[in-house]
């Protein structure tokens, strides 16, 4: 039974409140996962888990159904203590081992990737649903790495590391230089917690060289990732229309870094946007490109 419903059969049947009270504390345990560039069950779970708009976020999702999508921040080892080697297997990487993420794991040159530039300074950002002390752990793919092959551990290089970096709007901030790749590779990372055992692991498609994201960001505000919706859910239309072209005039001028609530109208391209999650604005997070954020 999954953490979301067990609280729900609890309070049903009338047991004392204090049991409820420590299920709903276990369901917001430490978590966390890759925000920029965006991570495989992320960029999954902002395309809707019931209805995935990418070739290869449906087939994950036909792998190991959609409960990992909504659980897209515990790919984890609760008792890792920095034994991430000997724990994982090569192939099994991005589902840390776990049979409920195995859809992660499937090798495809399509899963959506975020551009970034080859070579240069990038700050990474890891969205953390419940933060604590730790340590990062940043990889990338050597020269050569084929996506259609499982990921192995030689196929990693480390090129990054941070303790306790800052925590802004609800993410990691970590200013990292990129090494000089070209072409599609995969960034790894392991948050290993100085105050647990436990760890977190994500992969992110990247693109080297590229100029624009080819992947939804993630909001700063995101729905309970662990509860899934009513049975019958609507989830947004992937290819959502746009309104009419109105005078931009009418909305002020979409602009990065900035606070966005739901409702919030901008205008860009020629045409005025209305906010559709809440969120930070980033370049590269443009309207037109994120149908997840903006209408």
């Amino acid at each position: 039974m999954k953490r979301g419903r067990l609280g729900l059969a609890v309070a049903a049947v009338g047991t004392a409140p204090l049991l409820l009270s420590l299920t709903l504390v276990d369901s917001a345990g430490a978590h966390g996962s890759m925000q920029s560039p965006v991570s495989r069950p992320y960029a999954c779970f902002l395309e809707g888990p019931e209805s995935p708009t990418s070739p290869a976020c449906r087939a994950a999702v036909a792998a190991g159904g959609t409960q990992a999508l909504y659980d897209w921040n515990e790919v984890n080892i609760a008792d890792a203590a920095g034994r991430h080697r000997q724990l994982i297997p090569d192939g099994r990487l991005c589902s840390a081992n776990r049979d409920k993420y195995r859809g992660l794991d499937l090798a495809r040159a399509d899963w959506p990737a975020t551009a970034l530039p080859s070579g240069g300074t990038w700050t990474f950002a890891y969205r953390a649903t419940a933060p604590h002390r730790g340590t990062f752990e940043l990889y990338v793919t050597r020269t050569g790495y084929d996506p259609t092959g499982p990921l192995r551990w030689a196929d990693l290089e480390l090129f990054h590391t941070a303790t306790d970096p800052a925590l802004t709007d609800g993410a990691y901030r970590m200013a990292a230089r990129l090494p000089q790749r070209t072409g599609r590779h995969l960034i790894y990372s392991i948050w290993q917690r100085s105050d647990s055992p436990e760890a977190f692991y994500t992969c992110s498609d990247v693109t080297f060289g590229g100029t624009t994201p080819t992947t939804t960001p993630s909001p700063t505000t995101s729905p309970s990732p662990t509860v899934p919706p009513s049975p019958t859910p609507t989830p947004p239309s992937p290819t959502p229309t746009p309104p009419s072209p109105s005078p931009t005039g009418t909305a002020p001028a979409w602009q990065p870094n900035t606070p966005y609530a739901v409702g919030a109208r901008v205008s860009y391209a020629g045409r005025v946007w209305q906010c559709r999650q809440a969120h930070t604005s980033l370049v590269g997070w443009e309207p037109p490109n994120v149908p997840a954020l903006w209408l």
